[in-house]
This record gives structure tokens, sequence and C-alpha cells, in this order.
């Protein structure tokens, strides 16, 4: 698995904000105002390599520069819980972002359980998504991964966060026009999260041969209206690019979430009722 550099929220919260797309008919709030207004101003200072900021807003460690020294994953440390996989040994075409691993989420701290950048699913679930990979790498795309298996204790840590009214430091970024107290009611986090069944997937598509981001029209963990499947977006291409995406996964046995773009789950999850506990590492 490629090294990976772990990026100061800081500077990576104006990356975003210079890139982040705006759904037709939908009016940003005076913080996300600010937030896009103070990226502009920096977006020409960020970029290493690439040219700009992908427009999905999902950057990555090779297009931002950073003061920290690059860190290299450590090697798995544990033999996992029977039926469970490393995602990169079944698909390791894939690109791999664990955001809960880093500081840059909407917590703004690395999540409690992750200790290793490292994606884990069910043997079921990682098998239909190998399927996936195949069927959208005949079409010149590969997947980017941000989380797929999530610790119940990483579940309790969105509800602690979600609790302190004074902690506001991501939410410029990640949910400028939404209070963080009815994230939970508003059906953006919950309790209880499928990811703790082992066969859910947040996840997005790349260029196979250029690895940029495929615009979808919002990033991923944007916790607003924009991230909905059916969001009126600024144009047909970013609603094609999640259709896209959608028929893939559907097409393999997973089911969408209505409210996020991103996630998936299998529909026929071998521990529908079970909510795993192990760490990620």
């Amino acid at each position: 698995m490629r090294s990976k550099r772990i990026l100061p929220l800081a500077a990576l919260a104006c990356a975003v904000a210079a890139a982040q797309p705006v759904a037709a008919g939908v009016t940003l709030g005076d913080s996300a105002a600010a937030a896009v207004a103070a990226g502009a101003r920096i977006g020409a200072n960020v970029s290493d390599s690439a040219s700009a900021v992908p427009a999905d807003a999902d950057v990555r460690a090779s297009g931002v520069k950073s003061s920290e020294p690059a860190e290299t994953p450590a090697a798995k440390q544990r033999k996992l819980p029977k039926g469970f996989v490393y995602l990169d040994e079944v698909i390791p075409s894939a690109v791999y972002e664990i955001r809960y691993y880093s500081d840059y989420n909407f917590v703004g701290a690395r999540v409690d359980g992750y200790k290793a950048p490292y994606a884990v699913m069910t043997q079921q679930a990682a098998k239909a998504l190998q399927a996936v990979a195949a069927d959208l790498a005949a079409k010149g795309y590969k997947l980017v991964v941000y989380d797929a298996y999530r610790p119940q204790k990483a579940v309790d840590h969105f509800i602690r966060w979600s609790k302190d009214p004074k902690d506001q430091k991501t939410k410029d970024v990640f949910y400028p026009d939404t209070d963080k107290r009815k994230l939970f009611k508003l059906g953006y986090l919950a309790s209880k999260s499928g990811h703790s069944r082992g066969s859910t997937v947040d996840l997005s598509i790349a260029g196979l041969k250029t690895g940029k981001a495929v615009d979808m029209g919002g990033s991923f963990d944007f916790l607003g209206p924009v991230s909905a499947h059916g969001a009126k977006l600024a144009n047909a291409a970013q609603t094609a690019n999640r259709n896209l995406l959608k028929k893939a996964m559907e097409k393999r046995g997973f089911k969408a979430y209505d409210k996020e773009w991103w996630h998936y789950t299998l529909a026929k999850e071998p521990y529908p009722k079970t909510y795993f506990n192990f760490d990620v590492e």
C-alpha cells in the first residue's frame, strides 16, 4: 500500500472551500460563502503537481503541499475477525483515502478506532465490490474508498462530538448551513451505523489512468442537501457521474442511501444485526 500523507485540516479546509461545488438552486449560508471566498484567495497557492483542486473537492496528498512528512502506514498488525478482509488485498487498484484516520473529516481529528489507514469489509461485500471495480475499470474508472467497516467506538466518538456546541472548527467545510446538534435527526449521522456491520462503504470514482477525481457535484461527507441522490446539481455531467456509480453499485447488489451519494450497503449483508467494535489496524 502506498505511503499516505496526513494533511493539516486548516490547509485542506481552504483548498476544499475553493473547489466546493454548489448545487443549482442552493444558496450558500454566510459561513459557507466566507469559506469559499477565503479558499478562492489562496487556491492558486495550494496546488503542487496538480493544476487545480479536483472538482469534487476531494484533495489528494499528491496535489496539496504539506509541511508534515509523508507517513507510511504501519504493517497490518492483527488477524481480522472471521469473515472480514482488508479491502486493498482484494482490490489493489483502488485509491484508499481513509478520512477518519486523518484529521480531515467533520470531527477535525483522528476518529477513535482508526489505528491505521486501511479499509476493512466482510468477505461478501469485498467480493461484490471487486466486481464493481472490474465493471468500472472496463469503462475507464477506478474506485476511491473513503471508509468501509467502522468500529462502534468511532460512532460513539461522533456522538460525543455532536454534543459539544463549542467545537465548530470544521463547520465551514463540512456543514456550513446545518446545526451540528441536528445531524442525527436529519439522518446524516446515526447512533448505530451500517458501517459497523461491515458491509457498507463510502466511495467515489476517479480516472483509471489519470487518477483525476470525477466531479460528483459535492464532496464526500458534506452534510447538506446537495449530497442527496436526486439533488439538483450545477450541471448534467455531475448527475450523470453519480448515476454511473449508483448503477454500477446496484448491479452488484449494493443499495444506495438517499441522503449521501457516496454511501452504499450490500443488500444481502452477512451480519445485518451485529455491530462490531474491533479496531482498524
